[in-house]
């Protein structure tokens, strides 16, 4: 039967069984209805089959997911068990204390620092009376230029100890910020208030002196702070309270300044500022607070900060004024400054500080009162101009984690009006200049460790010139 239909060959050999004789003849109606019925249990086995195939693959799929969904639960309990392990390892430790406190609705925060400095000095042309500025850290004008013998003192102090007090409060949907700081160094120890708190013999004891306190609200800065004139990023590390003083803007006093950001890296700050003039007598180089000035001193300065450092360029605009028996006189003051610190690596370890600063009438806002703002002739009863050029650099280099390095010179010159006889002003300051570096070590988070050794010289109008040298220690805790 090869070539015919299997179910076609079925039917003709039970055909064939019941009558052999008629095996060729045409499939009667009831053998094409059994074929037609054939037909349609085939397709419907084969249907049975393919129905078959599908379950069996649908049941593979569904034996797959349920096997993800199993590993994807197991891992899931795993990383719940691993977070559960770290919480409990976070939770058997003590909590971080909570950076400051509140009282109502202010938070405060206390800072500062502990510092003991112990220095050895020469001073080529004499001695530098005890218990004074110059003894403590670097003040040109202190230097002796008499001629007398040399000398070598030693001094320890703690008198540079800061504390400060952060204050931030919430006022009708306004921050409102408070500054307070303070330090011991700037009220002299022979000071009539600090000469029964104790001596070098016994106590040491020094009188707590006001540095800055300003309120901030939004844009505005109201109190004593850092002259708007001067850039304090340019102070350089040192174990000295300034470091570079002859060329640096150094004053902090009451203003009222106005802070406006031009862009995201531009700010523009604007201030008025309080004024007072230093004068000088002809004769006598001492300088004279004289508290007869009638309009605040003008200051602004336009700051950048970007990747790369900052940088900062200030203006100042002042009235000199003199009202003292035959003498009434006024000037006019002003000066710029350009500083700036440039980034020397990407971990802002190493960097570059400097300073350039020229002015007429602006001498007490550059290196500590140098120089007087402007000479008074009783004679004349003018006000005699004085110019005044400074300028610093500093140097930092990060050594290795915690060691780092600094490098600073520093220079003043002073020129005085030509009218001005030099007899009458040849005790007067002319130049000074200063040579400094050190090697600082935080052996832990907050201790700084610092030696440094420096070389300066003052010089008079007269020509007289007095130097120091100097070797000093500083061991400093920040909190």
């Amino acid at each position: 039967m090869k070539g015919i239909p299997r179910k076609r060959a079925w039917l003709m050999a039970a055909t064939a069984l019941a009558a052999p004789v008629c095996a060729q003849a045409k499939p009667t109606a009831h053998e094409a209805a059994l074929e037609a019925r054939l037909e349609k249990l085939e397709a419907e086995m084969a249907q049975l089959r393919g129905d078959l195939v599908a379950a069996r693959q649908q049941q593979a799929r569904s034996d797959t997911v349920a096997s993800a969904a199993v590993a994807r639960s197991d891992e899931a309990v795993a990383k719940t068990e691993q977070v559960a392990t770290k919480v409990a390892a976070l939770e058997s430790k003590p909590s971080a204390p909570a950076e400051g406190f509140r009282n109502g609705n202010t938070t405060l925060k206390l800072g500062g620092f502990l510092k003991l400095v112990a220095n050895s000095s020469r001073f080529s042309d004499g001695e530098v009376a005890n218990n004074t500025f110059g003894r403590d850290f670097w003040l040109p004008q202190t230097i002796p230029t008499g001629g007398l013998p040399a000398t070598r003192e030693t001094d320890f102090s703690a008198r540079q100890s800061r504390l400060w007090l952060n204050l931030t409060s919430d006022v009708a949907g306004h921050t409102v910020k408070g500054y307070l700081e303070t330090d011991f160094e700037t009220t002299a120890s022979t000071a009539a208030n600090v000469a029964g708190g104790g001596t070098q013999r016994t106590t040491n004891g020094y009188t707590l002196a006001l540095r800055r306190a300003t309120i901030q609200v939004d844009k505005w800065t109201f109190g004593q702070d850092w002259t708007t004139f001067q850039y304090t990023g340019a102070l350089p590390e040192s174990t000295d309270y300034v470091g570079t003083t002859e060329g640096t803007v150094f004053v902090r006093q009451p203003l009222v300044r106005y802070s406006a950001p031009l862009s995201k890296d531009i700010t523009l700050h604007v201030a008025a500022e309080n004024a007072e003039t230093a004068s000088a007598n002809t004769g006598a180089p001492a300088l004279v607070e004289n508290g007869d000035d009638r309009i605040p001193d003008f200051a602004a300065r336009l700051a950048y900060a970007g990747k790369a450092g900052e940088l900062s360029l200030a203006g100042l605009a002042r009235e000199l004024r003199v009202q003292n028996g035959l003498v009434k006189d006024t000037r006019l003051g002003w000066g710029v400054s350009g500083a700036g610190k440039l980034w020397l690596d990407d971990s802002k370890s190493s960097d570059l500080r400097f300073m350039v600063t020229y002015g007429q009438g602006a001498s007490r806002y550059v290196g500590v009162n140098f120089a007087p703002d402007t000479v008074v002739d009783p004679v004349t009863g003018k006000l005699n101009w004085v110019s005044v050029l400074a300028a610093m650099v500093a140097l930092r280099v990060g050594v290795a984690k915690g060691l780092r390095a600094n490098l600073m010179g520093s220079y003043q010159r002073v020129s005085y009006d030509d009218a001005l006889a030099a007899a009458t002003i040849g005790g007067f300051n002319k130049q000074a200049w200063s040579v400094a570096g050190n090697l600082f070590w935080s052996p832990v988070k907050n201790v700084d460790l610092g030696v440094e050794v420096r070389h300066g010289e003052r010089k008079l109008v007269n020509g007289a010139s007095g130097m120091l040298d100097r070797v000093e220690f500083a061991a400093k805790y920040g909190f």
